[in-house]
């Protein structure tokens, strides 16, 4: 029975290790994070394989790559320790304190509308619990990188991952200084912007968006001209603080300016409800306890602000 035990943590430890191959496709890559050496990490996956008495990974002088068998194991394997480290993290929740590690990448937007509001609250609620995030407005394949989920607009999640809606839709709107307007004039329909200076946004996937506009039934999509082009919500703000022209995003982020009066609604009739913010991540994957504890405290904090 021993010898058993100790043959089947053997087997555990190896297939972890497999399953680390085949996340970096790359040996060295495995070998470096794991902190063993290349010739070691080889010989384990020959020895899992032979005891398999099934071919794993496919090998080149340059790459590797699973098999359809490795493929499907790596897909249960995944599943299967994600599902042991959920337990584990809720075990310690209950009996010693939680405690665990959660990594995210999170669009640009959403660090100031989300998460710095509640940050506070999540550290004082789970101090043992180690955060990190990553920003970025490219959309980031969250498995192949090694984060536990990303953060990104409900409408911009591939079908085959699960998404958990954080906010509810939310509302995108036109804005200027009242300087700019003075000095300008007031757009009265969406076409008006094609004679204004607008700051154009480039989205994390390349392309310069056209500006959505809607109006009971009526919906409008515009190529605004401008100056200056931006794929940084900040720059773009901070563009039509400064008169240089007419921005576009999302209502809340501009809302303490459009209070003080240092901001106006542009075409205030015309607005675009887009879909929610929305964590996503693999669907062969466990939520991670932490995750689901940050998700409870934005979820409050969002509750509150309505």
């Amino acid at each position: 029975m021993a010898v058993n035990m100790v043959s089947n943590r053997n087997e555990l430890s190896d297939l972890a290790v497999f399953l680390q191959i085949v996340r970096h496709r790359s040996f060295r890559k495995a070998a470096d994070q794991l902190e063993i050496s290349v010739s070691a990490l080889s010989h384990r996956m020959k020895a899992l394989e032979a005891r398999l008495g099934v071919r794993l990974l496919n090998r080149t002088s340059r790459s590797v790559s699973p098999t359809a068998a490795g493929s499907a194991l790596a897909e249960k394997v995944a599943a299967g320790l994600d599902l042991i480290h959920t337990g584990l993290e809720e075990l310690q929740g209950q009996f010693r304190g939680i405690s665990g590690s959660v990594r995210i990448n999170v669009l640009r937007d959403a660090v100031d509308l989300l998460l710095a509001p509640v940050l506070p609250l999540f550290r004082e609620r789970f101090p043992n619990i180690e955060l990190e995030v990553a920003s970025d407005d490219y959309f980031v394949d969250v498995t192949a990188e090694g984060f536990d989920a990303g953060l990104r607009y409900a409408g911009t999640i591939p079908e085959d991952m699960i998404a958990v809606s954080v906010t509810e839709p939310l509302s995108w709107v036109a804005v200027a200084s009242p300087a700019y307007l003075d000095r300008c004039g007031r757009p009265l329909n969406p076409d008006d912007l094609l004679s204004h200076n607008c700051v154009r946004i480039r989205t994390g996937r390349g392309q310069i968006y056209h500006w959505e506009f809607d109006r009971g039934d009526e919906r409008r999509q515009i190529d605004v001209p401008g100056s200056l082009i931006s794929g940084s919500t900040d720059i773009s703000i901070s563009a039509a603080l400064s008169g240089v022209g007419i921005a576009y995003c999302l209502e809340r982020l501009v809302q303490r300016h459009l209070h003080a009066g240092r901001l106006e609604l542009v075409l205030p009739e015309w607005s675009s409800v887009g879909p929610p913010l929305a964590f996503y991540y693999s669907s062969r994957r466990q939520l991670p306890y932490g995750l689901q504890m940050l998700i409870q405290c934005i979820r409050e904090a969002q509750r509150k602000d309505r």
